[in-house]
């Protein structure tokens, strides 16, 4: 699962929506409610950056080929704690649960972690889910290349940027 920078704003919105107006979550400032629970996003997508940044830089250095990215990204992402590909969901959620346990605009909690918890991950799960559609779309248009070659990758990234335009997600 993979976070889009233009998806953070309806995932602001649906977690207020489920968390908020429902009465889970009490706040007097709603404006700042929204943007305790975007700095989590866009600090996910920051630290996110920073580890594939940190992985090639690492790749680079030990002359790895770039097929080795992931296994690099994965023992980065485990050092610093963090979450990437289905561990993001788990990862975000948690932030945000501890950022509203010490936020001066959250007032009152009225459910436990592990409800307050399913029903973040619920959301990011319906926002983030474009990165395995996105994928089968783009593997449709690329039967004719093998997975794993250089031409295949070089050709995949073409294909994602021209998908991801084509449903908004630049």
């Amino acid at each position: 699962m993979r976070l889009y920078a233009s998806k953070i704003p309806a995932i602001v919105d649906s977690v207020t929506t489920a968390l908020v107006d429902s009465g889970d979550v009490e706040t007097d400032n709603r404006e700042e409610f929204q943007n305790d629970v975007e700095s989590v996003l866009r600090e996910y997508l920051r630290t996110n950056r920073d580890i594939t940044e940190r992985s090639k830089d690492i790749l680079e250095q030990r002359g790895l080929p770039y097929s080795e990215l992931y296994r690099i990204r994965r023992q980065q992402a485990e050092q610093a704690d963090f979450g990437i590909g289905d561990d993001s969901v788990n990862w975000i959620a948690t932030q945000m649960v501890e950022l509203f346990m010490r936020s001066q605009y959250v007032d009152e909690i009225y459910v436990d972690d592990p409800t307050l918890r399913r029903k973040i991950k619920d959301i990011l799960r319906k926002h983030m889910q474009h990165d395995e559609d996105l994928d089968r779309e783009v593997r449709k248009h690329l039967k004719h290349l093998q997975d794993g070659t250089d031409s295949f990758e070089i050709e995949y990234q073409k294909q994602l940027d021209m998908v991801k335009r084509k449903h908004g997600l630049t």
